[in-house]
């Protein structure tokens, strides 16, 4: 199966790899293999993750709080967003999401300029209310 990443996952990735290299050279390297087994962790086992919100699930990244959300396509799995953990509110049930022009799914990195729906605002723009 295919992974492909949206543009915000791609985004999230390479600030996530940025900060920690300046944190201490090789960090950024180390936190990629991390990314890399959670990934691989995906593709052999893509249903294993809980859904977290419709069809979207989350595999937590060891050693690093961070985490990949992702859907099952028909041909590929699709990263969404690799997801500061430590960024999310407490409250975050009813905040992750947010609406793209697309009108497709993508998770909210908290440092974006979009604004943040509540999961029954989204219910209501997909079924155009």
């Amino acid at each position: 199966m295919n992974v492909r990443y949206t543009d915000r996952a791609k985004d999230d990735l390479e600030t996530a790899f940025s900060w920690y290299e300046k944190q201490r050279r090789g960090l950024g390297f180390e936190f990629l293999d991390c990314i890399e087994v959670g990934l691989k962790s995906i593709l052999r086992f893509p249903e294993m993750y809980e859904e977290i919100y419709s069809n979207f699930r989350r595999c937590v990244v060891k050693r690093f709080p961070f985490s990949l959300f992702y859907t099952i396509e028909v041909n590929e799995i699709v990263i969404h967003s690799v997801f500061d953990n430590r960024q999310i509110p407490r409250n975050a049930t009813n905040k992750a999401l947010h609406m793209d022009c697309k009108n497709a799914c993508a998770f909210l990195h908290p440092v974006s300029s979009a604004f943040i729906y509540t999961i029954e605002e989204i219910t209501e723009v997909r079924q155009g209310k």
